[in-house]
């Protein structure tokens, strides 16, 4: 895959209203770096390969792997069993395990997709005319129509989420012209750093004023920017060096924050530490999670600003004299509706 910026790349623009910015998918030198402008992002473009059978065979194969390093375990069934994985899911009755028995046929059919794609590209560098409604080329493509379909069954290996996108984007790899495809991934990696931004923003506003954490906003900033970058930056790039300690250091500085509790703390302080730290967990590992995919994950985004919803109005927007989280009369955790905070 060979989509993303290099360090200092990624540039939000701030445009108003007299001033509507640059359309999507103009390219500019920006920062000493060609850019495409996306959906507010200035991100460093990167020429698309050439148009051909090998290239798309290179692009398949690499987005076939990312999608297997990012799912539950147990799913990459080679091809050569797709027999075995279809019988097994067609014969399973309870709904739990056919879930799984569908994750499983789903990996088959990529990697029996893959494996014809790689004999159609041999068969061209052999000098074998391949056109595009060649029988082999349409079952390829129904292969991994197939897969996508399949593909909401598949959590995501951090949870219970799916991550609908990488299934969808070797079949687009395979459907769509590489440019197209390329263009398409500069809009998902735009989405990407708009919800690393919303995510720790939201985490930012949920302890602004907080005494326990009275420090936490820089280290949100740094994790944002870091996370951005590394969203960008392709693994064969040399700033990969720079780039990727960055975001392990701001990481870790955020697991290793403790909220600040005075010598006697009261239940209600430390129930507040602990919802904290849970926050803050669970905050970073999403924007890890996030950043490593390189799409958004809207179920657990939605999930976590939630509960920085219900940690404000239970804690710091907690008025003297008001019922004690859990007490009778006191709020539930249950939420109301949309996040003021998303």
């Amino acid at each position: 895959m060979q989509l993303e910026p290099d360090h200092g790349a990624v540039e939000r623009s701030t445009s108003n209203t007299d001033d509507p910015g640059p359309a999507n998918g103009a390219i500019a030198e920006v920062g000493g770096r060609t850019c495409i402008y996306m959906d507010g992002y200035w991100i460093k473009y990167y020429e698309p390969p050439p148009e051909g059978l090998q290239a798309k065979k290179a692009l398949i194969e690499a987005l076939t792997r990312r999608l297997f390093n990012h799912v539950e375990h147990g799913i990459n069934i080679p091809g050569m069993r797709l027999a075995e994985a279809r019988a097994a899911y067609e014969g399973e009755m309870d709904p739990e395990r056919k879930r799984v028995n569908g994750a499983m046929l789903a990996g088959a059919l990529f990697n029996r997709a893959t494996t014809i794609f790689t004999k159609l590209v041999e068969l061209q560098a052999d000098g074998v005319q391949v056109e595009p409604d060649d029988a082999l080329m349409q079952e390829c493509g129904d292969y991994l129509l197939e897969a996508l379909e399949l593909g909401r069954l598949v959590r995501h290996r951090g949870g219970d989420e799916g991550i609908d996108e990488l299934w969808g984007e070797p079949f687009k790899a395979f459907s769509q012209p590489i440019a197209t495809f390329y263009q398409s991934r500069y809009v998902k990696i735009a989405q990407t750093m708009r919800d690393i931004d919303r995510i720790t923003a939201t985490i930012a506003a949920t302890f602004d004023g907080s005494t326990q954490l009275p420090t936490l906003r820089p280290l949100l900033d740094d994790l944002a920017e870091a996370a951005k970058r590394k969203t960008e930056i392709l693994r064969t790039d040399p700033v990969i060096f720079t780039v990727w300690p960055a975001f392990v250091v701001a990481s870790d500085k955020l697991r290793r924050v403790q909220p600040y509790l005075p010598p006697a703390p009261t239940l209600r302080q430390i129930h507040e530490a602990q919802e904290s730290n849970r926050i803050l967990k669970v905050g970073t590992a999403l924007v890890s999670h996030i950043v490593r995919a390189r799409v958004p994950m809207p179920k657990s985004t939605r999930e976590l600003i939630d509960q920085c919803d219900r940690f404000r109005r239970s804690f710091l927007d907690h008025q003297p004299g008001a019922a004690e989280p859990g007490a009778p009369g006191a709020e539930s955790d249950t939420p109301g509706g949309e996040s003021p905070l998303g």
